[in-house]
């Protein structure tokens, strides 16, 4: 199933999406949790909730009428550096034994369609198409055999990176973390739907150029080996997020780069889930906090 967060009157509301039709599950479903995170979390239970409100006369309206948010709202978002082998050589590094793991703080997740700020201080400014692992499961200490049972889907997302502030440090915490460089979305695709997350074809454009072309076979740290590593150091909640990677074809990687400006439009598909799509903006600058400080 593809389940998703509408913005509604109530604020944001769980829904399943059904082809081109979506179902407000706050509505018809009130027992369920009030956020995709939960519904996952409840693992066979939620979803024979969920399938038994489709199966049923539950009210529909287009998928084309709402308006989506970011699917889930992670306790950690990690993201993996240098995870195919094109991107490695691309950018002159070489792949690491074990995962290169960074956190993109929670600040940066935004919806499937929503903005991209260029941000005013920088304009090397990136785009990563990835496909994203969700945590359905609290867990820890997790084996890689173990690891299909704690993802409840998989998801799209885009690790907007501000190049020059990745490498003001040997972290690159600040570079990935700016507001709304993590889009997420459109939805969250569950395990049993979406089959081999290792076998999925995705393409990055902007302003309908192609720029990226690769399938997830071409991982370096699978999807259940990311899963593993990470849960042996922190526990892992429902709706977080592990951004597995990019491959070949980001700006940095080529000469001259094409920084993302104004005006661009970055769309990211992935086979069996879809596509999010973010126009880039200059950054609004809100200097309410200056001016108290």
């Amino acid at each position: 199933m593809r389940l998703g967060t509408l913005v509604g009157e109530r604020g944001d509301q769980p829904c399943v999406i059904v082809g081109e039709e979506v179902i407000d599950l706050s509505g018809v479903a009130p027992a369920l949790p009030g956020t995709v995170a939960g519904i996952l979390a409840l693992g066979a239970e939620g979803a024979d909730a969920v399938a038994a409100v489709v199966a049923g006369t539950a009210p529909r309206v287009p998928l084309a009428s709402v308006w989506l948010t970011a699917p889930v709202r992670p306790t950690k978002f990690f993201g993996i550096g240098l995870n195919y082998a094109d991107h490695a050589a691309e950018v002159n590094r070489t792949p690491t034994e074990f995962p290169t793991v960074f956190a993109k703080m929670i600040n940066s997740v935004s919806g499937p369609f929503d903005p991209i700020h260029r941000p005013a201080v920088s304009v090397q400014l990136d785009y990563e198409g990835e496909l994203g692992v969700v945590i359905g499961h609290r867990c820890h200490h997790v084996s890689r055999e173990q690891a299909p049972s704690v993802i409840g889907g998989y998801l799209i997302s885009n690790d907007v990176t501000v190049r020059d502030w990745q490498r003001l440090t040997q972290q690159w915490t600040l570079g990935k973390s700016f507001d709304t460089h993590g889009p997420i979305g459109p939805w969250v695709v569950t395990a049993d739907e979406l089959g081999d997350p290792h076998q999925l074809d995705f393409r990055t454009y902007v302003n309908g150029e192609i720029r990226q072309q690769s399938n997830t076979s071409q991982l370096i740290h699978d999807c259940f080996d990311l899963v593993a590593a990470i849960s042996t150091a922190c526990t892992l909640e429902p709706g977080d997020i592990i951004a597995t990677g990019t491959a070949s074809g980001v700006a940095t990687g080529r000469t001259p780069p094409p920084w993302l400006v104004a005006g661009d439009v970055v769309r990211i598909e992935i086979d069996g889930i879809g596509h999010i799509e973010n126009a880039v903006i200059e950054e609004p600058l809100d200097t309410t906090a200056a001016a108290r400080a």
